[in-house]
């Protein structure tokens, strides 16, 4: 297993408790704020990005644009779940726009592992 991959299963794992850690936030420190919002989208793509490594390694997805789409799904929740985050913990956005740059790099996240799929189906 390439050093990428493992980069992609360890941002998987953060993802992961950062998720479940932003779900506890939302439910006891900033009930109503969009914290659910950013929890969801990490606990989502945390078993994603597993899963499309697995199905890489299997040779469901071509790797090249499987591995595109894990990037993608890597900076989207950063900076949509890292820019709600830090709206409500500190006041501030990340940067202007961060949390629309980063649900529309998840969409393209998502399209492109789509395409992964159906360019492995033709190389088949």
């Amino acid at each position: 297993m390439a050093a990428l991959e493992r980069v992609f299963i360890g941002l998987a794992g953060l993802y992961g408790a950062a998720g479940v850690g932003l779900a506890a936030a939302a439910a006891h420190l900033a009930p109503g704020s969009s914290l659910d919002s950013a929890a969801l989208m990490a606990l989502v793509h945390a078993p994603a990005m597993l899963a499309t490594l697995a199905a890489i390694y299997g040779g469901v997805l071509n790797r090249r644009f499987g591995l595109m789409g894990l990037a993608c799904f890597a900076l989207g929740v950063a900076l949509f779940s890292g820019d709600i985050s830090t709206r409500v913990f500190t006041g501030h956005p990340l940067f202007p726009m961060a949390a629309p740059s980063g649900g529309m790099v998840l969409i393209g996240g998502w399209l492109i592992l789509a395409l992964s799929a159906f360019v492995a189906r033709l190389s088949r």
